[in-house]
Order: C-alpha cells, then sequence, then structure tokens
C-alpha cells in the first residue's frame, strides 16, 4: 500500500454517520478555551458536502440572532466528538447554496414525510481485537565454554573440483602454527 494512504487510513475514524444534504444535524464539536477543553454543539441545516477519505468535509448553516453562521467540520476531524442527526430533510441538490438568500422558515428544507430518525453509521475500518499474546517461558542458554586454541585442529573440507583450465587453489589455516599453507589441487 502506498505510504501516504497508510498513513491516512490510521487516521479515519472507525465509524461514520451517514450525512445527507437537506439533513438537520446537530455537532457536538470539541472546544479548546487556554487550558481547559469543553464540548460545543453547533445545530443547523447540512448545505454542501464535499471531498472524500480523510479529507472529508460537511458545512452547516444556522441563523444565530438574524445572522447567518456558517461552519464546515472535517467528518474525521478528532475535534467532532458525535453527530446527532435531527430532522431528515428532502433536498435534491448537491449544494442548498440558494438557503443563503432565504430568512425564517423559508430557510429550512422540506421533511421527508414517514423518514425515521436512526442514527446510521457506516463502519470504516473493522475493530480488530488484539488478543494478548502471553510469551513462552524461555529457556535459559547454557554458554558453551570456548576450547584452548591449541587443541583445536583445522579441518580440511573436500569441494567438489570443476573442470576448467586454471587449477583450484584451497588455504588452510594451520592453527598450531598460525601460517597459511598452499596447495594446489589439479
Amino acid at each position: 500500500m502506498d505510504i501516504i494512504k497508510s498513513i491516512e487510513h490510521e487516521q479515519l475514524k472507525d465509524k461514520v454517520p451517514v450525512l445527507d444534504v437537506g439533513n438537520t444535524v446537530r455537532v457536538h464539536a470539541k472546544i479548546k478555551e487556554g487550558n481547559r477543553e469543553r464540548i460545543q454543539v453547533f445545530e443547523g441545516i447540512i448545505i454542501k458536502k464535499q471531498g472524500g477519505g480523510l479529507n472529508e468535509t460537511f458545512t452547516v448553516r444556522k441563523i444565530s440572532y438574524g445572522v447567518g453562521v456558517e461552519k464546515t467540520f472535517l467528518l474525521h476531524s478528532p475535534m467532532v466528538e458525535k453527530v446527532e442527526v435531527v430532522r431528515v430533510g428532502k433536498a435534491r441538490r448537491a449544494k442548498l447554496y440558494y438557503l443563503r438568500d432565504r430568512i425564517g422558515k423559508a430557510a429550512r428544507t422540506k421533511e421527508k414525510i414517514g423518514a425515521r430518525i436512526e442514527t446510521k453509521e457506516i463502519t470504516i475500518k473493522e475493530a480488530i481485537a488484539e488478543e494478548a499474546v502471553v510469551p513462552e517461558a524461555t529457556e535459559t542458554v547454557e554458554e558453551v565454554k570456548e576450547a584452548p586454541v591449541e587443541n583445536v585442529q583445522a579441518e580440511e573440507v573436500e569441494k567438489p573440483a570443476i573442470e576448467t583450465e586454471t587449477p583450484v587453489v584451497e588455504e588452510t589455516i594451520d592453527t598450531v602454527t598460525e601460517e597459511p599453507t598452499t596447495e594446489v589441487k589439479e
């Protein structure tokens, strides 16, 4: 697998909610203020979804004190705690930018009749149950004492003769005298 894709795959959330354009959602986002951290809820209509994979984003719009406010959230961000679907909206477009020009009740989407509000989630990565591997009892390895160099004799290894015009030269070391001896075999 590509290095970048493998790093991105580690950052993906395990389960992601099913979000559609036109739905009214409640986004629980972590807010850091100094050294404190709290969760703030942002409720509004999803007006667009874009991107894919780790870079997938959705934009939520709400009207606060007569002023339209839009926030874009990364779907796989650790700062997004959870996303709840409040209302299932009926939208026939991918981007609902026309809601920006509307005020009041006109700034809402029609609700799908008979739609159940379910928290559907897509499983992106399977949670791998890591079993604790118990290491088996390790045996103690006895140290092999080395024999003195004087008692060790060099063994001659017989190699198959290769039929070539040049003679094969083997070199053996006599451990007692520690001088190389050269033998010519034909």
